[in-house]
């Protein structure tokens, strides 16, 4: 399984190195513009209708502050805005990343 073998802050972005070699970098902004947390993305009824969410687009000068990883599948970022509620998966950051 891809994960994360080390990840370090420099400057606004965000560095993951994976198991396989290869590496990301993520803008902090960006990270927390695309959380895939209800509060951000809203949550979704059994008929399909979202609920909640936020139509905020600008998170310029956010920045990550800490994070942690949740089991073997995801890590959640801690932002300066105050928000960590959403679980980035590995193969989320992955798709972020291309």
């Amino acid at each position: 399984m891809l994960r994360p073998k080390n990840i370090e802050l420099i400057g606004d972005e965000v560095a993951i190195a994976w198991t396989d070699g290869s590496e990301s970098y993520f803008r902090m902004d960006e990270l927390r513009k695309n959380s895939p947390s209800a509060e951000n993305c809203g949550e979704t009824d059994i008929l399909g209708h979202t609920h909640g969410g936020t139509d905020r687009t600008d998170f310029s000068g956010v920045r990550v502050v800490g994070w942690e990883f949740i089991g073997n599948y995801a890590i959640r970022f801690d932002f300066s805005d105050g928000h960590n509620t959403g679980l980035y998966s590995f193969s989320y950051l992955r798709e972020l990343d291309t």
